[in-house]
């Protein structure tokens, strides 16, 4: 309860807001985080979760683990990725979902913080592979307001999908502007 407090108090003295929650009953879901830009994006998303009651595991590169960070970042939900090593992580995760009675999963779809004119859709197949929803989660840098936006339950038409999903990110303004890039598809020869 202490926590929850003490991250309404963080952000309300940083001027953000967070907005939506998860939907009624999901104890289950993938949460596609975005923009992802800056290394504040994992701060104010934290402390977001922390605010509304979600504890949410996410994915993060095995080297940020080290004797002084390991033990805090698994207590926060971390989950070690090895990048440099092709494992079938959709079918870890997919997994992950099968065997436990809760489990939230928030999955940045840029994957780095660099520009990336092509997101990944293992958050996509992950959600889709489980039978759980995707909400679509986000920070807006020029309203100072960050949340869960709609949920979406995977077709298995990912461009169909992906143009609702590209329709809720379009406004949202990143950190660094310039590094936010919506995927281009090939009925979408325009966006770059």
């Amino acid at each position: 309860m202490f926590k929850k407090f003490f991250a309404k108090v963080i952000l309300r003295i940083l001027g953000w807001k967070i907005v939506g929650e998860l939907p009624e009953g999901s104890k289950k879901c993938v949460v596609m985080m975005a923009p992802h830009t800056s290394n504040q994006d994992f701060i104010y998303g934290w402390l977001g979760f922390v605010s509304i009651g979600i504890h949410s595991h996410f994915l993060i590169k095995k080297e940020a683990f080290n004797f002084l960070t390991n033990r805090p970042l698994r207590a926060m939900g971390g989950i070690p990725v090895d990048r440099k090593k092709s494992s079938n992580l959709v079918l870890l995760l997919t997994e992950e979902f099968k065997k436990r009675e809760e489990f939230i999963l928030t999955i940045t779809p840029e994957g780095t913080r660099k520009l990336n004119k092509n997101w990944k859709k293992g958050y996509y197949f992950i959600a889709s592979d489980a039978g759980v929803p995707l909400v679509m989660g986000f920070l807006d840098y020029k309203t100072k307001t960050g949340g869960l936006g709609p949920r979406l339950y995977p077709t298995g038409n990912y461009e169909e999908d992906f143009t609702t999903i590209e329709a809720f990110y379009k406004g949202k303004t990143a950190k660094n502007p310039e590094k936010f890039n919506l995927s281009p598809l090939p009925d979408h020869p325009d966006q770059q």
